[in-house]
């Protein structure tokens, strides 16, 4: 959730020639990772494309991967492993909290069980007799 002073991150406002200025590339290249489905920029209700900062922050990923040899396949297995990645340690952390919830609600219930010995009920026994 963006603040009111903050603008939303995913919403598209460059123009390809704007993005791909920022990005250090020809708006070629963009077109080029849009239909490798590298990209998805918005579009507005004339067809023209629009670049978020979440599109623009991708597009970093994908150069450093293409710095690194990976050619455009490779490049959007290694994004999609990553979504996966994220996408699993999200559901980690989601049962991480409930298990925690679910350990604290057995401890208070628990403690609520156990009786100091002061108040424990006694029972007394006569000592045999001799």
């Amino acid at each position: 959730m963006t603040s009111p002073n903050q603008p939303d991150p995913t919403r598209a406002v460059y123009v390809i020639s704007v993005a791909a200025e920022l990005a250090g590339v020809h708006p070629q290249t963009l077109r080029n990772y849009e239909r490798s489905g590298l990209l998805d920029p918005g579009r507005t209700a004339g067809g023209s494309r629009r670049f978020s900062d979440v599109d623009l922050a991708r597009l970093r990923r994908i150069q450093e991967l293409t710095a690194e040899g990976l050619n455009l396949e490779g490049v959007r297995r290694v994004l999609l492993l990553e979504r996966e990645v994220a996408a699993l340690r999200n559901e980690l952390l989601r049962r991480e909290h409930e298990h925690r919830e679910d350990l604290d609600e057995i401890r208070k219930a628990h403690r609520r069980d156990i009786v100091p010995l002061n108040q424990a009920p006694m029972i007394f026994r006569r000592p045999p007799r001799r």
